[in-house]
């Protein structure tokens, strides 16, 4: 008698589990579920995208970034030319006698042929570009080169002195200069010389960047264009090392990048890269692998938005956030061994979400568990019963 009731009541304890098992605790969806998505964000689809050889190139041709030896040339072709601002010094020689600047002072270094010198005041480019010389009148000195206003002030000076030599020296650079902002040791403007300063000269310059070098993004504004590179290639490879030209803006962005790692996986957190990007693979690994006894090897998934032309999408019409992104679900079978290869080139982009499902018997065992911890109790009772 009491056997049977305590039967009944097992019976109705373990249908009532086995009609709430959908609420049994979970890291996240199913396989299943999420490569059958039809859910939708608000009114953006889903779309479900298996990953194989084809999509990864597409995806590594999407981001591959320009060197800047291909984008800004690694040849200095723009000579360092005078601009408004500049200070300049300009010394005016006369072979005896003088005749225009006779109250000069001598320069007898040569003792033979003596010539009297006169170094005039300090010029300051204007802003219309121009210097103004005593008996030479004003000179157009911003776009040219020392030696282009030397050769004009010696040629108004022709008929007026006597065998004029002029010298002009830069004394103070006000226009031929880079400026140099963001995770450096002391932002500035970084004056550049005939020497041809390149990169990393105007980092050293302002004391460097204040990061590791790996988390940090170089981006080179010239003109009306920006281009951007991680500081640690260009410290890898010379070539990218590049001359500056005069206006051009550096910046050292510290951009301290990462993806989410969630689901049956070694730990689930947020985890940072490099600048220089990782794979799918390098991504598994800092996140502590697959967990064995509970990870699904057909249910890796990366959770991204995605540019709108970054593929050939499945599902149509495509929706798009208000951003004009795409919300992409990638997945990857790890019981397919080609997918070992295909991982070390998948690149992980920011904000990246790696889920791993729970395999089916993982969600089975944890049903039995909760099956078998209220069964017990019951079976011992009825066994104490008896």
């Amino acid at each position: 008698m009491y056997f049977y009731f305590w039967f009944s009541q097992l019976l109705v304890v373990c249908a009532i589990v086995m009609s709430g098992c959908v609420h049994i605790p979970t890291s996240g969806p199913s396989a299943l579920k999420v490569t059958n998505t039809r859910t939708h964000l608000g009114t953006n689809a889903v779309q479900v995208v298996n990953v194989d050889d084809q999509v990864t190139r597409q995806l590594l041709a999407l981001r591959k970034q320009r060197l800047f030896s291909e984008t800004l040339g690694n040849d200095v072709t723009e000579p360092l030319n005078v601009g408004s601002g500049d200070v300049l010094e300009v010394s005016i020689w006369e072979a005896v006698p003088a005749t225009l600047f006779g109250n000069g002072m001598p320069d007898l270094r040569g003792m033979v042929g003596a010539s009297h010198a006169t170094v005039f005041s300090e010029q300051v480019v204007s802003h219309s570009g121009t210097i103004n010389i005593p008996f030479a009148g004003s000179i157009i000195a911003s776009n040219r080169s020392l030696e282009q206003i030397e050769q004009e002030i010696t040629q108004r000076l022709q008929d007026k002195a006597n065998q004029p030599q002029v010298l002009v020296k830069m004394i103070r650079n006000a226009s031929t200069n880079v400026t140099v902002i963001g995770e450096v040791g002391s932002s500035g403007r970084v004056p550049l010389t005939p020497h041809g300063e390149r990169l990393l000269d105007a980092l050293a310059a302002v004391g460097g960047v204040r990061q590791t070098v790996n988390k940090i993004t170089i981006q080179v504004t010239r003109g009306g264009n920006v281009y951007s590179m991680p500081l640690d290639r260009v410290i890898r490879d010379p070539n990218q090392n590049i001359p500056l030209l005069a206006g051009d803006v550096i910046t050292a962005l510290f951009q301290p990048l990462s993806f989410t790692a969630l689901g049956a996986t070694g730990k689930n957190e947020e985890v940072n890269f490099e600048a220089q990007g990782i794979t799918l693979a390098q991504a598994l690994a800092r996140a502590g692998g697959l967990v064995d006894f509970r990870a699904n090897a057909q249910g890796v998934f990366i959770f991204r938005l995605e540019q709108k032309s970054a593929l050939a999408w499945p599902n149509q019409p495509i929706l798009v956030t208000p951003e004009g992104q795409v919300p992409v679900v990638y997945r990857v079978d790890l019981n397919n061994p080609s997918s070992f290869f295909i991982m070390q080139s998948f690149p992980i982009q920011n904000r990246d979400v790696v889920y791993v499902a729970n395999s089916p018997m993982a969600e089975l065992q944890k049903f039995l568990n909760v099956v078998f911890s209220v069964a017990y109790p019951v079976l011992n009772t009825i066994q104490v019963t008896k």
